[in-house]
């Protein structure tokens, strides 16, 4: 049986799906099919999964994999050592997680030179069976049998408390007794946080609302819980996670302790001593590991949606753009861009440095303008950005040409990058960075995939999480965005393409390569030319491939070369050609998908062909609206509680969202503070790059905190 068939009920159980949706997920899975494909071309195999469920089944199949590895290596080890018996193989393959399979192996684990393994050394296990059985015994006689001095038992107490350890190790090792105790920290374990001894004072201040902090763990969120491990990683908290002892301490008693007299007390002894200096420690590791682990899908799940919504920002679309690094001292770094993004001139201006520099600035911004027929002005937030941003604006521009700022997040770590410095590698970093500003204001996407996902500041809590989770999700959420919007063949670049279904980093540098040798892509035919791009690399990643300009218009749309020939058939039922059909809405409109349905093609596939021919090649994202920051306020001094002031969100987190209003100082809207109204996730209100109206609720100066609302009617915080 495979490890499909044996999983395959019990996916599509926990997933809430039919057993022949998973079945035909891993199958194709299984034929390396990714992701985007198979929720795009292949809905009649899958029932029409989206990347959603078509990922949680790969996921799941992942983790079972490593559960039967696991499974396998355990099963291995006990067969090595003769301690694989028929009941213990049973237990072991019955496992149904690797929390229940660890459980069952605990026992018969190669271990150190415990307490109770010493008592076993000394023939103590015997006495520690006949205290277990209960009954009427008398102690000292039955302990008295096993007091052998050369055997290190010196005396009766000696035998007791070696028999008691081995009790004790028994009670903290049997998986009913854990799988009891472990709900118990599950459902009523308790953080509690306090200052850590001897924590240093300035580096602790930071951490002082958990100085005396206590919470029910399994309903404490997952930023205050990395928040807390992180003050405990650094020596600034202390932190527990225990149920009270009386619940899971009763409970092992009533499993153990047999009626009562001296032998029964020995037992509740020994079952304490295990609860206290084995058990709970044990299932307080589990407990914090599985609460570390909560935070982290739950920080990780932040961090993807946020990366979503900033790489499916609105771009402004092929312009003419001239863009500007702000700076004071060292001036603003200009460079003009093509609209396709290529460097056609760069130099620097020096509008902060005085009226008569400032006059230079102005008349050079408007002759670079006009002599590059600039549609549109980009300008970075950083250091000089509002006044950069107002210096451009009383600049007399053109009214067609909008002043709009872009976050430059990340661009300093381009600039560097290798990335920038093969593309433009006798260029100063200051001017990559500005060729990156107005690029992201043409293409967000198409910019950031350049950068790693981590230096987009979008992320909550990012360095505390796993890195490799964080990785593996981060990627796929650029992989979902890219393949979503479509990348033209012949403009894109290597970073882009190597995030295509089916391309990766080798065939994306082929790609590139052959386009520069031979010439732009005629056809998705000649993707085909390309040196170890094969059929199965070209079904993956036709679809998500556009090429513009083709002689077969649908060479630009998201129909995959394996429809076209449906197409013609509907263009031939009409009388007319592929281009007259995506022309006319009358003859689409006539078209009935049932009559094109075959073995390979069904109605799923035929509604997205129709849907597609309607737009061809039509970009997913919303319009691009240009917007703009309240011209009074540039400073932090500026604002004053009570204000009104547009904004642009930056972050979402768990306990709010982060809003950029140009000051160079982001504010918070605590999840408190996004509406009239109960809100348990900040992000079913905002989401990045969202533009808002905002209300000042209280201006920190010193710590350089912004407190802003979103209710109607705000209670605001005038400073005393």
């Amino acid at each position: 049986m495979t490890l499909l068939q044996a999983h395959r009920d019990s996916i599509a159980g926990e997933l809430k799906l039919q057993a022949r949706q998973v079945e035909a997920v891993a199958a194709l899975l299984g034929e390396a099919a990714t992701v985007p494909f198979i929720a795009r071309y292949r809905k009649e195999r899958t029932g029409s999964l989206d990347e959603v469920a078509v990922m949680a089944i790969r996921d799941r199949l992942t983790q079972l994999e490593e559960l039967e590895k696991r499974r396998e290596t355990i099963l291995e080890s006990l067969k090595e050592r003769n301690l694989l018996e028929p009941a213990l193989e049973r237990s072991v393959r019955a496992a149904a997680t690797l929390t229940e399979l660890e459980d069952v192996y605990l026992p018969h684990r190669p271990k150190r030179r415990t307490r109770a393994a010493v008592a076993r050394e000394r023939g103590l296990e015997p006495l520690a069976d006949r205290l277990m059985l209960g009954g009427a015994l008398d102690v000292a006689a039955a302990a008295r049998a096993f007091v052998k001095a050369e055997a290190g038992v010196d005396d009766v107490e000696a035998a007791l408390a070696g028999a008691r350890d081995i009790l004790a190790e028994r009670v903290s090792e049997d998986a009913r007794a854990r799988a009891g105790a472990r709900s118990f920290f599950s459902r009523q374990g308790m953080l509690q946080c306090v200052k850590a001894r001897g924590a240093d004072e300035e580096k602790a201040a930071k951490y002082r609302d958990y100085f005396e902090w206590s919470e029910e763990a399994s309903r404490a969120p997952s930023h205050r819980i990395l928040a807390m491990l992180r003050g405990e990683r650094e020596k600034c908290l202390s932190l527990a996670v225990r149920p009270p002892v009386e619940g899971p301490l009763g409970l092992l008693l009533r499993m153990f302790v047999k009626g009562s007299g001296p032998g029964a007390e020995q037992v509740r002894l020994a079952v304490e001593d295990g609860y206290d200096r084995l058990l709970a420690p044990s299932l307080e590791t589990e407990t914090r590991q599985a609460l570390l682990e909560r935070a982290e899908r739950e920080a990780i799940r932040v961090f993807a949606g946020n990366l979503r919504e900033l790489l499916l920002a609105s771009p402004l679309g092929r312009k003419r753009v001239l863009a500007l690094d702000p700076g004071f001292r060292t001036g603003c770094k200009l460079v003009c861009l093509d609209a396709q993004g290529t460097l056609l001139h760069h130099e620097t201006i020096f509008p902060h440095s005085g009226p008569g520099q400032a006059a230079q600035a102005t008349e050079r911004l408007r002759e670079l303008c006009s002599r590059f027929q600039i549609e549109a002005v980009a300008v970075g937030n950083g250091t000089a950005g509002r006044e950069t941003e107002t210096f451009a604006r009383a600049a007399g521009l053109p009214e067609s040409v909008p002043v709009v700022m872009v976050n430059e997040s990340g661009a300093s770590i381009y600039s560097a990058s290798e990335v920038a410095r093969e593309e433009f590698p006798d260029l100063d970093l200051t001017v990559r960075g500005a060729v990156s500003i107005g690029r992201r204001l043409m293409d967000p996407l198409a910019e950031l995939v350049k950068l790693e996902p981590e230096s987009l500041g979008v992320g909550q809590y990012q360095h505390d999480v796993n890195a490799k989770a964080l990785k593996e999700s981060l990627v796929d959420v650029v992989t979902s965005c890219v393949n979503a919007v479509g990348v033209e063949v012949n403009t894109a670049s290597r970073q882009l393409l190597a995030y295509v279904s089916g391309v990766g980093p080798g065939l994306a540098a082929a790609l590139v390569k052959f386009r520069s040798e031979k010439g732009a892509f005629r056809s998705r035919k000649d993707l085909l030319k390309v040196p170890r791009l094969g059929p199965k690399a070209f079904e993956q990643a036709a679809g998500f491939l556009r090429i513009h300009g083709a002689d077969n218009p649908l060479d630009a749309s998201a129909v995959h070369p394996e429809s076209y020939g449906v197409v013609e058939a509907m263009a031939r039922s009409e009388g007319c050609g592929v281009f007259d059909l995506i022309r006319d809405e009358a003859r689409r409109g006539r078209i009935v998908p049932d009559r094109y349905v075959s073995d390979t093609v069904g109605l799923p596939t035929l509604r997205d062909i129709l849907a597609e021919l309607s737009r061809p090649g039509r970009d997913p994202r919303r319009e691009y609206e240009v917007f703009r920051f309240d011209d009074t306020v540039h400073a932090l001094e500026d604002l004053r509680p009570g204000m009104k002031l547009p904004g642009i969100v930056t972050n979402v987190t768990a306990f709010g969202a982060f809003v950029d209003v140009g000051v160079h100082q982001d504010g918070l809207i605590h999840v408190s503070q996004l509406a009239d109204r109960f809100v348990k996730d900040p992000a079913e209100i905002v989401k990045v790059a969202q533009r808002v109206q905002v209300t000042v609720v209280e201006v920190d100066a010193a710590r350089k905190r912004i407190a802003l609302s979103m209710k109607a009617n705000p209670v605001v915080r005038q400073k005393s």
